[in-house]
């Protein structure tokens, strides 16, 4: 579909000439500065909204959970068939969105503690940000944007306030969310709240804003709305989703989110305003049988169910209903936002991801990076015992540092992971395998261990997390 440009707002009109033949991006010279907002929801599948993700894969949207607000929002932007949490478990993925940086060169990789008693040793994984970090809110706050932060932070040092955020919750994490209970489960509606007053104040006050809201859910689903769980009492339960406390949150929270577009159309702010629907990582849950779900896997491992996550994008001259099957990754937005903004300030060093904006304006080619592959590396025990994953076009390796066992996969025609080709075609695993030890070697990833105290006779520690727990020959 051929995207439908808006009238240009602030924009000369030799500007959108320029625009029309090319020498400019089409979206620099539909405004200038335009406003964004951030939704980010946790542990959410990529079929976890009932709005398919992939035209043409039928399990890709939920056969139980009811998003309506979702589903009206993305046939009004584009829909990314191939998006990707930085990684399976959620503040890697949070450090990774506000530095452009994969979790492997920035040195945390993991959210849980690591496990004892295994084979090997979990590579280390930091837990705090740095104040040498530059956020994408200190970017954006330099290119006069007022900046804000609601929901959870789990990033430490200091809080969302430390690292560029005009306004936010804190210094939050999980257990913040356990207080929120009907009618504002996990805060979803004190959250939308905070960020239309927000919105409200930056917009009089003449500045552009960026928002981002980093929902707690699908976090304690427990804490739904009464009146939503029992809305989906007499509802048959799917063949993948079943789930009724999981699909009753995750109702509530398409109900938080249309609050916030609902405003933000309200203060008629359509039509500047750049709005992303994301999730940190997979969940692989949701009580139905797995064998019929679309990917393997979920979170804590680096499986499609692990790491490809729903996206949507609605904003200016993205057309309405259209589709994206290009590879972009979480840290891809940094350097996109900061197009967007007219950042002046030099973007960090040592940044792994590219500007996306070409691609919401018809661009079929892929997203421009330091590293045209995506490698994510997970070397803790959770899912499954520690791994790495490296994506370059349609072929997909894993790599098992237990056994050394390498997965290779055609994902465009098997999306599922199903059907290891390493044995029939390892020119393609050996090629693969070599640029994953490259990338892995050029950002000193923390890589795991012999365990010299490991007890094979001892009972094998309980894992948590949605990894496949197999090998496949």
């Amino acid at each position: 579909m051929t995207p439908r440009l808006l009238t240009p707002i602030r924009s000369s009109w030799p500007l959108l000439l320029c625009a029309w033949l090319g020498l400019v991006p089409a979206t620099a010279a539909l405004m200038e500065r335009p406003n964004i907002v951030f939704m980010l929801s946790d542990d959410q599948d990529w079929n976890g909204l009932s709005v398919a993700m992939h035209p043409e894969v039928a399990g890709s949207r939920s056969d139980f959970y009811r998003t309506p607000n979702l589903e009206k929002f993305a046939v009004q932007g584009m829909r990314f068939s191939a998006a990707y949490a930085p990684a399976p478990v959620c503040s890697p993925t949070r450090l990774a969105l506000q530095t452009g940086m994969n979790p492997a060169r920035l040195g945390w990789t993991k959210a849980a503690p690591p496990q004892s008693g295994q084979r090997l040793i979990e590579g280390a994984s930091r837990k705090s940000i740095r104040a040498d970090e530059v956020t994408v809110a200190e970017l954006l706050r330099s290119a006069g944007y007022a900046t804000a932060h609601y929901g959870k932070w789990h990033l430490g040092g200091g809080g969302p306030a430390a690292h560029g955020y005009d306004e936010s919750d804190g210094d939050t994490g999980n257990r913040d969310a356990d207080r929120f209970v009907d009618p504002n489960p996990v805060d979803i509606f004190g959250m939308g709240e905070r960020a239309v007053a927000f919105m409200e104040k930056s917009a009089k006050a003449g500045k552009p804003f960026f928002i981002q809201m980093s929902y707690h859910a699908l976090h304690v689903p427990g804490n739904a709305n009464k009146a939503t769980r029992d809305s989906y009492s007499g509802q048959k339960p799917g063949e993948m989703h079943r789930d009724v406390d999981r699909a009753a949150i995750t109702t509530d929270l398409d109900t938080g989110v249309g609050k916030v577009l609902e405003a933000i159309d309200r203060l008629g702010l359509t039509g500047t305003t750049y709005v992303i629907y994301m999730a940190d990582n997979g969940g692989g849950g949701g009580g139905g049988r797995s064998r019929v779900r679309p990917l393997a896997a979920g979170k804590g491992g680096v499986w499609e169910g692990g790491i490809r996550v729903p996206l949507i994008i609605r904003g200016p001259g993205i057309a309405p209903n259209s589709w994206c099957h290009q590879r972009v990754v979480g840290y891809d937005f940094l350097p996109t936002f900061c197009r967007w903004a007219g950042v002046k300030k030099p973007l960090p060093s040592g940044r792994d991801g590219g500007d996306l904006s070409p691609l919401l304006v018809g661009s079929t080619a892929p997203v421009d990076r330091p590293h045209p592959e995506l490698v994510f590396h997970f070397p803790h025990y959770q899912g499954d015992t520690p791994h790495s994953a490296i994506l370059s076009g349609d072929y997909k390796l894993l790599r098992f540092y237990e056994t050394g066992d390498r997965l290779l996969f055609d994902l465009k025609q098997d999306l599922g992971e199903r059907h290891n080709l390493a044995a029939t075609q390892p020119e393609v695993a050996d090629r693969l395998e070599r640029q994953l030890d490259a990338y892995l070697a050029e950002v000193k990833a923390a890589m795991p261990r012999t365990n010299p105290g490991f007890n094979p006779e001892a009972p094998t520690p309980n894992r948590k997390g949605g990894g496949k727990r197999q090998r496949q020959p």
